[in-house]
């Protein structure tokens, strides 16, 4: 069996026993160097990231294949890519860079599987006097016009 198709199997054969971790990316470079990013809906812990590297790594013989194996989380600075990954996310604050170089810093407040909805929070100028009015809008972005979604992190 090819290398690359085998270390998909495996990998699929451990989320199917962890349906709460999802892959964000597998990359296999020239030289054999797997790096495997996971999400889950709660986060991924380190053991979680050490079962998944031992699902693959026990189950190859090393004599027959040489490798290096890389099993990390998803971190918060990574781009949001998947329909899941968004939906963990409901109720943060994230910022979207569309494709047409608009930046958009919203709440997210619903996903489907072919968008996501912000909420809006902004002030403008009232229709008639002086002052500010508060707006809340809500704005729908179809995954296709999403260039990379990022977490807002607040400290």
């Amino acid at each position: 069996m090819e290398f690359k198709k085998r270390i998909e199997e495996l990998l699929n054969e451990f989320l199917e026993t962890r349906k709460d971790l999802f892959l964000i990316d597998l990359k296999i470079s020239a030289g054999d160097d797997i790096t495997v990013t996971l999400d889950g809906d709660n986060g991924v812990s380190l053991q979680d990231c050490l079962d998944a590297s031992r699902a693959i790594e026990f189950n190859m013989d090393r004599e027959e294949h040489d490798f290096s194996l890389q099993v990390m989380s998803a971190g918060l600075s990574e781009p949001l890519s998947t329909p899941r990954q968004f939906r963990k996310n409901i109720g943060r604050d994230i910022e979207v860079l569309l494709n047409d170089s608009t930046k958009v810093e919203a709440e997210l407040i619903k996903v489907d599987d072919e968008k996501i909805t912000l909420m809006l929070r902004y002030r403008k100028p009232k229709d008639i006097g002086k002052g500010k009015v508060d707006v809340e809008e809500e704005k729908e972005i179809p995954y296709s016009e999403i260039k990379k979604a990022l977490v807002t992190i607040k400290f």
